[in-house]
């Protein structure tokens, strides 16, 4: 049996929201820098900070976080970068999920805390990458473990962008173990599949979860070195791109591959149907929904 881990937490959980702070400064930098294009004379985005609250089934305080969600930018059509911290009582569906994934204890004592950052980003140029990026970590009075990754949904691929984005990731999780980039890329390539459409929805990155050696500070600084490697795989690839023309079709080719986001998010992802089960925040749940989409 795991003890409180109180201390460990509060680490996870102000590393997770000093993470959001240091993205959401750099997403509103790439706003205030673009002076070219078609949505150049729009304002410069900022985000906009909600709190959210989760209740438990007996109306007590089970904890909640915070959704930042930036629309209609110069750069970002729209973009969230949401942190939460949460506690209770697992349901019983959510009781034998755990169980079923080998988490010992469920059926005896099925309190949990857990807490992480979630974005995604949908772009307003074509050409400019899609983004998904979530860490987290997972208490139960009988494990713990830490979970997440980052992956790339360009509608329009670029080669190149794959590679940086890929190399980058791979630089910064080298030094944890050589084995360890190849093992969580192909991880991430079966969990970001789609069967019924029997395709990935983008390019891949990395993904890992249930991730506990039972060294925690090892682990934790794993997962900050995932973190701290999402700007530098991305950003530069939003600078390069932002400014490419497009046309009708590029833009059609973008909705149609964000109905593709949507149907995996609502069908398969794992955090969507964990969030939505034990009655977090809806609307920060599904802010990883596009703002809009098409399907054919």
């Amino acid at each position: 049996m795991t003890d409180r881990m109180d201390d460990e937490k509060a680490q996870a959980s102000a590393w997770f929201e000093t993470l959001r702070d240091t993205i959401v400064t750099a997403f509103e930098g790439l706003e205030d820098s673009q002076t070219a294009g078609p949505t150049a004379g729009l304002p410069a985005g900022r985000f906009e900070r909600t709190l959210t609250h989760r209740s438990s089934d007996d109306g007590s305080d089970a904890g909640g976080g915070i959704m930042s969600v930036m629309r209609g930018g110069r750069v970002f059509e729209k973009v969230g970068v949401n942190t939460s911290t949460v506690h209770g009582v697992l349901g019983a569906a959510a009781q034998r999920a755990m169980a079923a994934r080998g988490v010992p204890g469920m059926d005896s004592d099925p309190r949990f805390w857990a807490s992480g950052i979630s974005l995604v980003a949908h772009m307003q140029n074509p050409h400019a990458p899609a983004v998904h990026m979530n860490t987290r970590m997972f208490w139960t009075p009988h494990a713990w473990w830490f979970g997440g990754g980052s992956d790339l949904n360009p509608c329009i691929e670029y080669a190149d962008d794959t590679a940086h984005f890929h190399a980058t990731q791979q630089r910064h999780l080298d030094p944890h173990g050589m084995d360890l980039y190849p093992r969580l890329k192909a991880w991430a390539d079966e969990y970001f599949y789609i069967p019924h459409r029997n395709r990935a929805r983008g390019v891949g990155g990395i993904f890992m979860d249930d991730h506990c050696t039972g060294d925690w500070a090892a682990d934790f600084t794993l997962t900050q070195d995932i973190g701290r490697a999402f700007l530098p795989a991305y950003q530069p690839l939003v600078e390069l791109r932002r400014d490419t023309p497009w046309t009708d079709a590029d833009k059609d080719t973008q909705l149609i591959h964000r109905g593709l986001y949507a149907e995996y998010n609502l069908v398969y992802d794992r955090g969507t149907k964990f969030g939505l089960t034990t009655g977090h925040d809806a609307n920060a749940v599904l802010m990883s929904l596009p703002p809009l989409a098409k399907w054919t």
